[in-house]
C-alpha cells in the first residue's frame, strides 16, 4: 500500500517548491478565514456575502487593514476574534508556528521548511535559526502584552475594564502586526492628540515593521551578546529613521495651513509623526485621509510603496530595496560599477533582485489600478466628474500592495470585480510579487548562455 502511493507523494513533493509552499500556506489560511467569517456566527446580523468575507480574511491574513465592513459593528465577537487570529497568524506566518510546534515536540524541520524560514527571517543562513524563530515568537508576545497594558491604561478611562482590555488587546496585536484593523469605526481619530495612545501604537508599528532579525540583533547588541549589528540591520534602522523624520516634516509642511490649522502644536506633532509612520506599514489613522492635500497624498503613496523592512509583518518593496536603489543611482553617477556602502559591497545578485522587485511592484500597481478604473462602471460619465477616481484607486492599490490599509474612502464602494483585484494585490504585496511569480515555475533547469551584444539605454 505504501509503495502504491509513493510515486504520487514524490510527485507532489517535487512540485511543492519552497515558494509554492509559502504562497499556498497564506492562500489556505485566507480561504479558511473566509469560510469562518462567512458563517452566520461571525456577523452581528445575518451573514456576510462570501466576497466580503474573503476580502476581510485576505486583508487580515495579509495584515493590510482595508475593510469593506465595519469590524466593530458588522462583525460579532466571534468574528472579531477570528480576524484577530488571522492577522496574528498572517503577521508571523503559519510556517513560523509550525516550526515552533515541531521544535517543542522534538521533531525536526524539513529542508523546505528550513529554506522558507531562512528566507523569511534571516539575511544570512544560520544554524541556530530555530532558536531565533522561537525567540521571535516569544518577543512578539512580550511586545504585544506591553502594548496591551499601555492601551488598557488609557481605554479603561472610557470603557468598562473588560471592554477596555478587549479593545487594547485587539489594537495592540493589530498594530504590532502592522494590520491596521480597529474596533473603532473612525480608527484612532477619537484619540487624536492623545500621547499615550499615539506613542504606544507608533512604537508597536515601528517594532513590527523593522523586521524580526533586526529586533534580535539590537537586543543581542544591547545585552553584549553580539559585538556589532549586521549591514542589513544598519540599513534598516537608518532608512526607517530617515523616512519617519522626512515623512513627518513634509506632512507638517503640506498640511500646516489645512488639516493641521488651528490644532494645538502637540497634536500637530503627533499627527505628522503618526501619519508618517502608519503610511509605510499600518492602516491606522488619526486624521481623515480623504481631506488631505494632493501633495500629502503623493507623499503617502510613495511611503506606502516603500513599505516596511524585510522579515517583518509589513509589505511594500521594503526599506532595503529603496536604499539599494538610491545607492545604485549614486554609485552609477560617480562612475562606480560596484555598489559600496559602509565599507561593504552589495552582491550583484542582490542588486539585480532589487531592481526586479521594484519594477515588478510598479507593474503590479499599474495593472491593478487599471483593472479598478476599467471595472468602475463610470466610463459613460463625464471625465471631469470621475477624475478623482484615478487618485483614489491608485491610492487604494498602493495601499493594498504595501499592506498598509489606508484608504480615501472608496473601499466599501468597490464592486465585486474590484474587490477581487484588490484581494490579489494584497496577496501579492504580502508574499512578494517575485515569490508569487516564482511559485508558478519549476526551478532547476540549466540556463543557456548566449553570446553578448550591446544595446543602447538611457
Amino acid at each position: 500500500m505504501v509503495n502504491r502511493w509513493l510515486p504520487i507523494r514524490m510527485a507532489i513533493l517535487h512540485h511543492l517548491t519552497p515558494p509554492r509552499i509559502f504562497v499556498l500556506s497564506f492562500a489556505l489560511v485566507i480561504l479558511a478565514g473566509a469560510f469562518l467569517l462567512w458563517m452566520p456566527l461571525s456577523a452581528s446580523k445575518g451573514h456576510l456575502r462570501f466576497v466580503d468575507a474573503l476580502f476581510s480574511s485576505a486583508s487580515a491574513v495579509c495584515v493590510t487593514g482595508l475593510t469593506v465592513v465595519d469590524v466593530g459593528k458588522d462583525l460579532s465577537i466571534p468574528g472579531q476574534v477570528v480576524t484577530l487570529l488571522l492577522f496574528q497568524v498572517g503577521g508571523l506566518g503559519i510556517i513560523t508556528f509550525s516550526v515552533v510546534v515541531f521544535g517543542m515536540m522534538g521533531r525536526g524541520v524539513s529542508f523546505r521548511g528550513r529554506e522558507i524560514m531562512q528566507s523569511t527571517f534571516l539575511h544570512t543562513p544560520r544554524r541556530d535559526f530555530i532558536v531565533i524563530v522561537q525567540g521571535v515568537l516569544r518577543l512578539t508576545f512580550i511586545i504585544e502584552a506591553a502594548g496591551t497594558l499601555l492601551l488598557f491604561l488609557r481605554f479603561v478611562q472610557d470603557f468598562p475594564p473588560a471592554t477596555a482590555f478587549y479593545h487594547a488587546l485587539y489594537n495592540a496585536v493589530s498594530a504590532f502586526n502592522n494590520c491596521g484593523y480597529s474596533l473603532f469605526s473612525d480608527s484612532l481619530m477619537s484619540y487624536r492628540g492623545d500621547w499615550l495612545v499615539n506613542l504606544t501604537v507608533m512604537g508597536l508599528i515601528v517594532l513590527g515593521g523593522i523586521g524580526f532579525i533586526v529586533q534580535v540583533e539590537v537586543i543581542a547588541r544591547i545585552r553584549g551578546l553580539q559585538k556589532k549589528i549586521s549591514l542589513h540591520s544598519k540599513i534598516v534602522l537608518l532608512t526607517t529613521g530617515a523616512l519617519i523624520l522626512a515623512g513627518a516634516l513634509l506632512f507638517y509642511v503640506f498640511e500646516a495651513n489645512f488639516i493641521l490649522k488651528g490644532v494645538p502644536w502637540s497634536a500637530q506633532f503627533l499627527d505628522a509623526l503618526f501619519q508618517s509612520i502608519t503610511s509605510r506599514t499600518a492602516g491606522f489613522n488619526t486624521v481623515e485621509i480623504g481631506k488631505l492635500t494632493n501633495a500629502t497624498i503623493l507623499l503617502m503613496i510613495l511611503l506606502m510603496f516603500i513599505g516596511a523592512s524585510p522579515g517583518s509583518t509589513g509589505g511594500g518593496i521594503k526599506t532595503t530595496s529603496f536604499t539599494i536603489l538610491l545607492l545604485v543611482i549614486w554609485n552609477r553617477m560617480r562612475g562606480r560599477y560596484h555598489i559600496n556602502v559602509m565599507n561593504r559591497r552589495i552582491p550583484r545578485e542582490i542588486v539585480g533582485r532589487t531592481m526586479a522587485i521594484i519594477f515588478a511592484a510598479a507593474f503590479a500597481v499599474v495593472l491593478i489600478t487599471s483593472v479598478l478604473l476599467f471595472s468602475s462602471g463610470t466610463g459613460a460619465g463625464a471625465p471631469d466628474q470621475s477624475r478623482h477616481l484615478f487618485v483614489e484607486y491608485l491610492f487604494e492599490t498602493v495601499s493594498a500592495f504595501g499592506t498598509v490599509g489606508l484608504s480615501m474612502g472608496v473601499t466599501p464602494k468597490l464592486n465585486d470585480i474590484q474587490k477581487l483585484a484588490v484581494i490579489l494585490m494584497m496577496f501579492a504585496g504580502r508574499v512578494g510579487p517575485l515569490t508569487l511569480a516564482f511559485s508558478w515555475f519549476t526551478m532547476g533547469k540549466k540556463e543557456i548562455t548566449y553570446a553578448e551584444e550591446s544595446v543602447m539605454v538611457g
